[in-house]
């Protein structure tokens, strides 16, 4: 079943319009959410940045947009796909109403949430081999629209194909600076001694809610100095440690770049104060 703006319909009757603006021009922002025995991880943080990317993207709040209110409307979703007592993964959609061309007629919005069942109610680590290399045919711009999880992922898009067509687990992509930014469905980090490294969300990487919830957590490491600063390619051959972050996987270790293999010890201990992290909050 479909969620579709508070209604349930089966997943071969919903449908969108032709017409509609997240399909015609990418005019649409999401959420990618956890949910674990009818909990949803970090719903906070989840709501406060959907909230967000809609206030950006000069979309209007409904009045009935509360935490609450579209917690309930995830729940009853999970419930009526048999859920609600497994881990499961949600997307929560927003798009601006159809209507006009680049410029809209309505900033009223309409939004559909969909969930599919997860293996594992923690985050595991995935120790398997792991090759990523740099997607250097198109650039991401730095910048506040490139923080948001939004419609808006060619790039992405042609990244994951070149991946496939080369035989690589996952691209990093640059922005027009030639920073390396993020991978194609996560955040970066690297580890080089005790320095723990990402990009700053002014070169453009996404505001994930996991890179938001790692950072916390090393700042209270006093093993660990975390710094925010752009990573040159070149930094990548000579860092101990890379792995990725998003919300459904928690932390993916990165096992080769080019010629380079890597550790996981960092990306490991993380790991598990995360999860810690994911059943307190």
């Amino acid at each position: 079943m479909i969620n579709v703006n508070g209604g349930l319909v089966g997943n071969e009757e919903a449908s969108l319009s032709i017409s509609n603006r997240g399909f015609a021009y990418g005019d649409a922002v999401f959420e990618t959410i956890r949910a674990v025995n009818g909990k949803l991880m970090f719903w906070e943080e989840h709501y406060f940045r959907l909230m967000a990317s809609m206030r950006i993207m000069r979309m209007e709040i409904p009045t009935t947009f509360s935490p609450e209110f579209l917690e309930k409307e995830i729940l009853k979703l999970l419930r009526e796909n048999e859920l609600f007592d497994s881990p499961a993964r949600l997307r929560f959609s927003v798009y601006r109403k159809e209507g006009g061309y680049y410029s809209p007629k309505t900033n009223e919005i309409g939004y559909v949430i969909s969930a599919e069942a997860l293996q594992s109610p923690f985050y595991l680590l995935n120790e398997d081999f792991y090759e990523v290399e740099l997607f250097k045919d198109h650039y991401v711009n730095s910048g506040l629209l490139s923080t948001l999880k939004t419609n808006n992922k060619a790039v992405n898009v042609l990244g994951s194909i070149f991946a496939r067509e080369n035989g690589y687990d996952n691209c990093l992509l640059l922005n027009e600076q030639k920073s390396v930014l993020e991978a194609l469905n996560g955040n970066l980090f690297l580890v080089k001694e005790n320095v723990i490294k990402t990009p700053p969300l002014s070169d453009g990487c996404l505001k994930g809610i996991i890179r938001g919830k790692l950072i916390e957590i090393i700042k209270k490491l006093p093993e660990y100095t975390l710094v925010e600063e752009s990573i040159s390619p070149f930094e990548l051959q000579k860092a101990d440690e890379l792995f990725l972050t998003n919300v459904v996987l928690g932390i993916q270790p990165i096992s080769k770049y080019r010629k380079k293999e890597f550790k996981n010890e960092v990306a490991k201990n993380l790991l598990s104060r995360l999860n810690v992290m994911a059943r307190l909050g």
